[in-house]
């Protein structure tokens, strides 16, 4: 038994360094669910936690035990026939991405869909595809159908091309122990009416709401750990430089050993001068790294706020501040319990 549990630990061990080394999202997949599975987790537990098919689950385990790590390589897929060249695929995938139907000859329109690349195939390749066969091309070309999303027109790529190299070089020392966490800090205000998002109900009829007129809500200040998942909040009236200091107080005994890199936005309340001393005399333990000016989308913890949100915050009227406590603890308390699957929602996108 001795025996089993070292084994267990060394592939546990094994698997988190894959899975710092290792980009591809499909495989980090396959790594947490070995994890899960050594852990001692049911294939069905893990299942939920990753919202897969057991079967899903079963096969990479089973892959992996019969054939070591080549067994979760992943291999090609296969589809519809190839009647372009790579070279016509390359460069329809850069058109699709750089420009609009509008640009290149298609009146006013200004959105793909797969009857217009058609077209545009047919006219500049002179080869012609049924509308399932082009979907299947577009796929192939890892692209998809999706509704795309604003950004902020101040921010600056190449700042945020210098944030991802240097990410990457805080991620090695993380993996090297020249770190020893690496944690992402925001703020949020939750209100008792907070958005109403799209959800299933009877067809003809729609769900109502009650709501009072109040604006009442919560502050919250947050980190979320890149390596581990674990998230810690906390709840303030008001949000200011004096809040903050408090906060990195309470961060430092939530780790209490351990040298620290704390990645957040350029807030007015990060720079405040009362700061000054405190880090300063913490430096040995505390760095604060700055995000790129106006890239929200840099910061995990961002995709947290929003995850809660859309589970137990949206679509909802709080009629007392305390229920609204209750339902963001509670959502804490659950992400803290499945930090596999916040690591897998969350993390992997850095």
């Amino acid at each position: 038994m001795h025996t089993e549990n070292i084994i267990e630990k060394e592939e546990i061990k094994l698997f988190k360094k894959l899975l710092r080394s290792n980009k591809n999202k499909r495989m980090h997949i396959k790594y947490h669910v070995l994890i899960l599975h050594y852990q001692g987790y049911t294939n069905t537990h893990i299942a939920k936690i990753m919202n897969l098919d057991p079967h899903t689950i079963a096969i990479y385990i089973n892959s992996y035990k019969q054939k070591g790590l080549k067994g979760l390589d992943i291999g090609k897929k296969t589809g519809c026939p190839r009647f372009l060249t790579l070279e016509q695929e390359q460069q329809l995938y850069e058109l699709i991405v750089t420009k609009t139907p509008d640009e290149v000859g298609f009146g006013y329109r200004k959105n793909w869909n797969a009857n217009i690349v058609r077209k545009w195939v047919s006219d500049n390749f002179q080869v012609e595809y049924s509308s399932r066969g082009m979907l299947q091309v577009l796929h192939r070309l890892d692209l998809r159908y999706t509704r795309p999303t604003y950004t902020l027109e101040k921010a600056d790529p190449e700042k945020q091309e210098c944030f991802k190299q240097d990410f990457e070089v805080l991620k090695k020392k993380l993996i090297y122990e020249e770190i020893d966490h690496i944690l992402f800090e925001d703020e949020s205000m939750i209100r008792d009416y907070q958005a109403i998002c799209k959800s299933w109900f009877p067809k003809g009829q729609q769900r109502v709401i009650p709501t009072y007129g109040k604006h009442e809500g919560v502050k919250l200040l947050g980190i979320i750990n890149y390596e581990t998942g674990k998230i810690y909040c906390e709840e303030h009236s008001k949000y200011d430089a004096v809040v903050f200091h408090s906060f990195l107080i309470n961060v430092l005994k939530q780790y209490s050993t351990g040298k620290i890199v704390m990645i957040l936005d350029n807030s007015r309340v990060h720079h405040a001068k009362l700061l000054k001393s405190f880090l300063d005399e913490n430096a040995e333990r505390l760095t604060l790294v700055f995000l790129p000016p106006y890239s929200p989308k840099m910061n995990i913890i961002e995709g947290l706020w929003g995850w809660m949100k859309d589970e137990v915050i949206n679509n909802a009227f709080f009629s007392n501040v305390q229920e609204i406590r209750k339902s963001v603890q509670w959502f804490i308390d659950w992400v803290n319990q499945n930090s596999e699957a916040v690591i897998t929602r969350l993390c992997l996108r850095m």
